[in-house]
């Protein structure tokens, strides 16, 4: 009989894969429902890892599948995929009747997050169960590892593996929104198997024990409150010997939720470990991986509903309500832990960051996803309730290192921009929120109490199951209980060498103090931009197209940007402004000092000031930036007198110049230059008075004040001085105008088109004659 079913089961998928290449989606997906429905688990089992790859794409990228990060609500495949896709549709009855079946699926281990491979290529087995008693060892040797999944894992690592795949996207196409197909499913997937209201729906299909097998079982031995971490017995365990153990009868109940949840942390999360983190402060070492800004807004959507999974925990005794006790603590911190440090440290100075920025706020902030409707108290006034103190402090890292991390970002960053300045005014604001600084002072003063009351140091790294419980639970009243789940913590985090810096210290008082600065000097930047802003909008009126306004571009203000102008700096003015308060409400800062330091700023820096070049250094090649110049540059504080120093004749095409006239006259006045070159180097040469008027009206009398001002080159600088006519200034809509403007004049007058040009000639020589001709650089 097994030949006659891999025979069929071979058509069975040659069919599916020409199917693939000639029928439209929805078509190939009403034939998957009713071969899902037909066909046994045996003929299934040849088409499912095919199947997979063809939905989510293939593990290195080559094939796209789906492309389910690309694919919106606006697409009419959309909702043909969403059902296909959704938690009771067809694809995941395939996978549980598949699983009812107990077969198994390999993944090659180099695939797997950078840690977890590291692990098993030593030999020693990672820290996550999910990937214990899975390994294949082939004849070949370690090389080529796989893992041996079954189908709900396959497909769940498939899933989550999608999202970190590197896409050739097509061009101008990004898949970095969040009403893509992808985010909708994760959205959909944690809500249906982390259920906040009642439980997982049963699997509809079942093994011959009457219950799906659980693909992880846990040993008897190990309590469910510290499941997730293990002691330093079982980590040094060679994979060559790994314990057989027995299923616990209460995982089944809840073996999917653990799965879905394990496999997206691990996927998602695991690409940094402690070791690996210090190694990545050398220059030298590459990045092992880069999130982006789509993968960071999938793990923000995973934080909010695992805060509102946990915080809908009950009291009864059920291995969900269990689970949910746990969830945070032990699943996710030590991973998105590692994973923010390297985001903040590592993500480019632009707006972009604000995705990790809010990932972390939803983070340290639990208690907005409590699901309580009662009417809440302004963001300004709300008070963090006490039980969540047991949370701040066993998060203490959380909060004290990476908000010290996001100060070190913070006076890098433009803060003139208005979404930079946001971004610190939401730092600060979720700060201030009354009860949290008390919170966090708490827990950094259990953190340094004296070393005897911790009975026992804990490996670096880890944490064992007697430091379990919830943050939910009623508080210990036993001090040394607190200090010792703080210090647990932070060296569970930092390890245990690690050099504790205190958030309301000396040292981070005073780089609080640098970013007073940094704000108050953006603030007046931002007043120069806009008081700059208004004057230019006031010129640019019908009278500039007179002469009574600058039309040259080379006079914007250094610095600005198109939406640091009009009401963007109105928000600047005001994020800034409330960033200020509720820093000195953070860190108890005297509103006097405060003001005195910022007026203090205002006088020395004043709108001369501007004017100077920033900070710099003489070196071998010229002027370099200093820390203090960079930081005057970010913030408009001084700048470089930057000009164009090519050919005049050359510069880009202004807005207020016909492009067709500039490119004619340009021709004209080259094929002039080239025809009396000689001639007007002659007449330029001589000594008398048309010498002098020649070099006035045909050589650029401002390039020997630029060259004191460049490191252009001399060669470069005496080409542009040579003799020649420019005819490019009648190219601009102002002059048309204005020759417009005379003969019109001029035929009310009664003057003919060559008197009007002979008299304009003239008025524009007398216009322009020097009235030191004898100031001569020409020679």
């Amino acid at each position: 009989m097994a030949a006659p079913t891999l025979q069929q089961s071979s058509f069975l998928l040659a069919n599916l894969k020409a199917d693939a290449t000639t029928k439209p989606l929805h078509q190939r997906c009403q034939d998957l429902v009713k071969i899902i429905d037909d066909y046994p688990a045996k003929e299934l089992h040849s088409i499912f890892p095919w199947l997979v790859e063809s939905v989510f794409g293939s593990l290195d990228g080559i094939i796209a599948g789906w492309n389910l990060r690309l694919l919106h609500s606006r697409s009419n495949e959309y909702n043909i995929v969403m059902d296909f896709l959704n938690p009771s549709g067809p694809m995941m009855k395939l996978v549980y009747k598949l699983q009812a079946e107990e077969y198994k699926y390999e993944i090659p281990v180099n695939y797997l997050p950078g840690p977890v491979k590291a692990c098993i290529q030593e030999g020693v087995l990672p820290d996550c169960p999910l990937f214990h008693n899975k390994l294949q060892f082939p004849l070949s040797g370690l090389l080529t590892l796989n893992l041996a999944l079954n189908p709900f894992e396959f497909f769940m690592f498939n899933f989550a593996y999608c999202l970190i795949t590197p896409k050739n996207y097509p061009q101008g196409q990004h898949g970095s929104s969040t009403d893509s197909a992808y985010f909708v499913l994760v959205d959909t997937y944690l809500k249906y198997f982390l259920p906040s209201e009642g439980s997982v729906p049963p699997s509809p299909f079942s093994d011959s024990r009457g219950s799906v097998t659980a693909p992880s079982p846990r040993s008897s031995s190990v309590s469910f409150a510290g499941y997730g971490v293990h002691s330093p017995s079982l980590l040094k365990h060679h994979i060559f010997h790994q314990p057989s153990v027995n299923a616990d009868p209460a995982a089944q109940e809840i073996w999917r939720s653990e799965t879905l949840l394990q496999m997206f942390v691990e996927v998602w999360l695991h690409h940094y470990s402690l070791e690996m983190y210090q190694k990545l402060q050398s220059p030298q070492v590459k990045e092992p991986f880069t999130p982006t800004e789509e993968h960071v807004l999938v793990v923000r959507l995973l934080v909010k509903h695992l805060h509102a999974f946990s915080n809908s925990l009950k009291p009864e005794q059920l291995p969900l309500e269990e689970f949910k006790r746990v969830v945070v603590q032990r699943f996710v911190q030590q991973k998105l832990y590692l994973f923010l440090q390297h985001c903040f440290s590592h993500w480019p100075l632009d707006a972009s960051f604000r995705a990790v920025l809010e990932t972390w706020l939803s983070y340290i902030q639990p208690w907005r996803y409590t699901g309580e409707k009662t009417n809440p108290q302004p963001d300004q006034n709300r008070t963090v309730p006490d039980k969540w103190e047991s949370f701040v402090q066993e998060n203490l890292l959380m909060y004290t290192k990476l908000f010290q991390v996001f100060l070190n970002r913070a006076v890098r960053t433009d803060l003139v921009n208005a979404k930079n300045a946001l971004m610190v005014f939401r730092v600060a604001k979720v700060f201030a929120q009354p009860n949290l600084s008390e919170m966090i002072q708490k827990g950094e003063q259990l953190f340094l109490e004296p070393e005897h009351v911790l009975h026992h140091r804990q490996p670096r790294g880890y944490l064992t199951p007697s430091q379990g419980g919830s943050y939910l639970s009623s508080r210990q009243k036993v001090v040394t209980d607190m200090v010792f789940r703080v210090k647990s913590h932070v060296y569970a985090l930092e390890g245990q060498d690690c050099q504790y810096k205190q958030m309301f210290g000396t040292e981070l008082r005073g780089a609080v103090m640098k970013l007073i600065q940094i704000i108050a000097q953006a603030r007046q930047t931002a007043k120069r931009i806009s008081d700059h802003s208004n004057e230019v909008a006031a010129n640019s009126s019908f009278l500039s197209w007179f002469g009574l306004g600058s039309s040259d571009l080379n006079n914007t203000f250094s610095g600005a940007e198109p939406e640091d102008s009009g009401e963007c700096l109105k928000k600047t003015h005001e994020f800034l402004d409330r960033a200020l308060e509720n820093l000195c409400q953070i860190f108890k800062l005297n509103q006097g000092q405060l003001t005195q330091l910022i007026s203090n700023l205002g006088s020395s820096q004043d709108d001369g000031n501007c004017k100077q070049l920033p900070d710099c250094i003489q070196g071998e090649n010229g002027l370099i930036l200093t820390d203090l110049g960079r930081r005057q540059i970010i913030n408009g504080l001084r700048r470089f007198d930057i000009q164009y120093q090519g050919d005049p004749e050359l510069q880009p095409i202004r807005s207020y110049e016909n492009a067709l006239l500039v490119r004619l006259l340009y021709r004209l006045s080259s094929l002039l230059n080239d025809r009396f070159g000689a001639h007007m180097n002659a007449l330029c040469s001589r000594p008398d008075f048309l010498g002098r008027l020649g070099r006035h009206y045909l050589t650029d009398p401002d390039s020997t004040t630029r060259l004191k001002h460049s490191p252009i080159s001399r060669r470069t600088l005496d080409g542009n001085r040579q003799p020649r006519l420019s005819l490019r200034p009648l190219a601009s809509y102002r002059t048309i105008l204005l020759l417009l403007l005379f003969y019109m004049f001029g035929a009310l007058l009664s003057f003919g088109p060559v008197s009007s040009t002979l008299l304009i000639l003239t008025g524009g020589f007398l216009q322009r004659v020097p009235t030191h001709l004898e100031n001569d650089s020409f020679k």
